[in-house]
């Protein structure tokens, strides 16, 4: 089983891989994205990392709060996308 966490504050300049190598330090990521803009390619300043069940919550524990970058990231369980 996996899980998607949400990461939140992101520098500007941060990929996709610079993403997973942060996270790699607690347990294995499966995959990473940073959500861009449509029509500009620029980041929106957030992401998401999808790990595995069992490292979830140490991932959370461990890089919530944490500095990246220069910026302090919000890391928590990624909720389902709403209905538009």
């Amino acid at each position: 089983m996996t899980r998607t966490l949400y990461v939140g504050n992101l520098p500007w300049a941060t990929k996709a891989e610079d993403l997973a190598n942060a996270f790699s330090v607690h347990g294995e990521v499966l995959s990473s994205r940073v959500i861009t803009d449509r029509e500009t390619g620029r980041s929106r300043g957030f992401g998401f990392v999808e790990v595995r069940e069992e490292d979830a919550e140490a991932m959370i524990a461990a890089m919530n709060g944490t500095d990246l970058d220069g910026r302090i990231i919000t890391v928590n369980e990624a909720r389902a996308r709403e209905e538009r």
